[in-house]
């Protein structure tokens, strides 16, 4: 019988703190705290969907029962303690999904649960997922608990929004951010699941991934899993663009060629190539607005680390940008940023979107150290004033003025 399949957000989800990707500064934060035995009677994690929230929280719960540690403060997942809870049958960690179970009377159970103390292990740990979702009345009963619980108890929140939380709640908490994963770690972990799974992915492949995840390693490994099955086994660059439905990069690449040599007509034409593969033409535009954004911290070495992707595209997109001056980003993500907000009210979306591309192809002015030439085709030529008729020299004072003879015929009136 064959086993049974699992994706791979849950046959990877991390079951140390060493396996978790991409939050090293708090889980070695964790793991100190565990080693001195410093262990606060409430935790808050907060950040977005998919950076290791939960898994944390039961790392955290497995750890703190371990019976033998590793030296790095890891649970060593082979003690009774770790074997029972890899196995879902700990009953010193409870989980609990506060978006199914908000109401009073889901937190007064909760209570009275916190009343028994574990019958091994030093620790019972209660671990409430989405905790923002808890009603207000929710809230308040769970306040004099969460502020004052007993010595074995440890409570582990997990959030995604930490604004809907009320202040009573914060202040009885330590605070834990999670950071969104970086595309650079994100390319190291799926290029690991593919090694061990069996799979041949591209680097290029696998850096269109982690764009389409925005930041949630959870996110990623889901699409890898749609993308591996489409492709046989052999990720490509154009098998995941395909898949995805992303809008080759290289489109974008060609037209700030063109805006850099004002070649109006080929900006238009590559325009037409996108909108031939069935591209919406608003989601052209916020992805050259996008592309137009990275450009430009990549060309400045101070800001270039604001562009969260690998150091071969950080540097090819350093190349490109430094060819343009900086005024042209500045005024082309602006006419960006207008055609956006002019795009549903717009009779005509094509007509809106090849204004835009001609603008961008009127604005660009070179780069002050790249080499331009003569500088003929690029930005506008100043409109010349219409010539002035020469002025009429004012008389000279010596000379004097002739006045003018007017001769006036008189006419006669014939007598009535």
């Amino acid at each position: 019988m064959e086993e049974n399949y699992i994706v791979s957000a849950r046959k990877y989800r991390p079951t140390t703190f060493s396996s978790v990707v991409g939050q090293k500064a708090l889980t070695a934060t964790l793991r100190n705290a565990i080693a001195t035995n410093r262990l606060a009677h409430a935790y808050l994690f907060c950040g977005s969907r998919g950076v290791g929230k939960t898994s944390c929280a039961r790392i955290f719960a497995k750890s703190i029962n371990c019976e033998h540690p590793t030296p790095q403060g890891d649970p060593c997942n082979e003690c009774h303690s770790c074997r029972a809870f890899n196995e879902n049958r700990s009953l010193n960690i409870l989980e609990l999904d506060a978006a199914s179970n908000n109401s009073v009377n889901d937190i007064r159970e909760l209570v009275d649960q916190v009343q028994i103390p574990p019958t091994e292990g030093r620790y019972r740990v209660f671990i409430i997922d989405e905790v923002h979702m808890l009603s207000q009345a929710a809230f308040n009963a769970f306040l004099k608990t969460l502020e004052e619980p007993p010595s074995y108890v440890v409570f582990v929140l997990a959030t995604t929004e930490k604004h809907k939380i009320i202040p009573t709640i914060l202040s009885r908490c330590q605070i834990y951010d999670f950071a969104r994963i970086t595309i650079a770690d994100m390319i190291d972990h799926l290029a690991y699941v593919a090694e061990q799974e069996g799979i041949t992915a591209e680097r290029a492949a696998l850096n269109v991934i982690a764009q389409k995840a925005d930041g949630a390693m959870r996110d990623a490994l889901s699409i890898f899993d749609q993308v591996a099955a489409s492709s046989g086994g052999n990720i490509t660059y154009q098998s995941a663009i395909d898949n995805l439905n992303v809008l080759d990069e290289r489109y974008y690449h060609r037209l700030v060629e063109a805006f850099a040599k004002g070649d109006v007509p080929s900006a238009l034409l590559i325009y037409r190539e996108i909108r031939d593969h069935g591209f919406d033409s608003h989601f052209f535009i916020t992805g050259l607005a996008d592309y137009l954004r990275n450009l430009m911290v990549a060309r400045d070495p101070r800001t270039a680390a604001l562009l969260d992707s690998t150091d071969e595209v950080r540097a090819s997109m350093a190349a490109q940008g430094a060819a343009l001056a900086p005024e042209f980003f500045y005024k082309a993500m602006s006419l960006c940023n207008e055609a956006d907000l002019d795009y549903r009210q717009a009779s005509s979306k094509t007509f809106l979107v090849e204004l835009l591309l001609i603008r961008l192809c009127q604005q660009v002015c070179p780069s002050p150290g790249s080499e331009s030439g003569n500088g003929e085709g690029r930005g506008l030529k100043p409109i010349q004033p219409l010539s002035a008729p020469a002025p009429v020299p004012p008389a000279s004072p010596s000379s004097p003025i002739t006045p003018i003879s007017v001769s006036y015929t008189h006419l006669t009136l014939p007598t009535i």
